[in-house]
């Protein structure tokens, strides 16, 4: 250590909690300026007419506003989850829920924001979606419902 410096013990701990909350924070920052809708026509200017759409299997919406397919692949990635979040203990399951609830939003091109204004949005979609999986994993993480632990969203 240089002189001056003092080393404070016990810090280490808060401070990796610091960095991770931090790093959701500013991941979902990040996809939050990559989503959104697109940009309204200029007053006075004509729309082009909207496209001819066609059902895409899974690309219908689900009660939290995503697709099929988007609420299918978020039931997968936590079920691949549960005997991790069984074996260890909540606090690092809620770490690797936060993780996976966010690497999922950027996956799929979702806004940030809304789920970090909306958290229970995680739990609609899942129980429309995957009500046994969301069961399984609010009992493994030992949390009332999926949204407590969520942190940063």
């Amino acid at each position: 250590m240089f002189m001056g410096q003092r080393r404070v013990q016990g810090t280490g701990r808060r401070h990796r909690l610091a960095v991770m909350a931090a790093a959701a924070v500013a991941a979902a920052a990040v996809v939050t300026g990559c989503a959104g809708p697109p940009p309204a026509p200029a007053p006075g200017s004509t729309a082009p007419p909207a496209p001819a759409t066609t059902a895409v299997p899974g690309t219908a919406l689900v009660a939290g506003g995503v697709t099929e397919a988007q609420a299918a692949q978020l039931c997968t990635d936590l079920e691949g989850q549960l005997q991790s979040w069984r074996t260890y203990t909540p606090t690092i399951g809620k770490t690797g829920l936060n993780g996976l609830v966010g690497t999922w939003i950027a996956k799929n091109n979702l806004n940030a924001l809304d789920f970090l204004q909306d958290r229970g949005r995680i739990d609609v979609i899942t129980t429309a979606a995957c009500p046994g999986v969301r069961q399984e994993a609010v009992t493994a993480l030992v949390i009332p419902d999926l949204a407590s632990g969520l942190i940063g969203f």
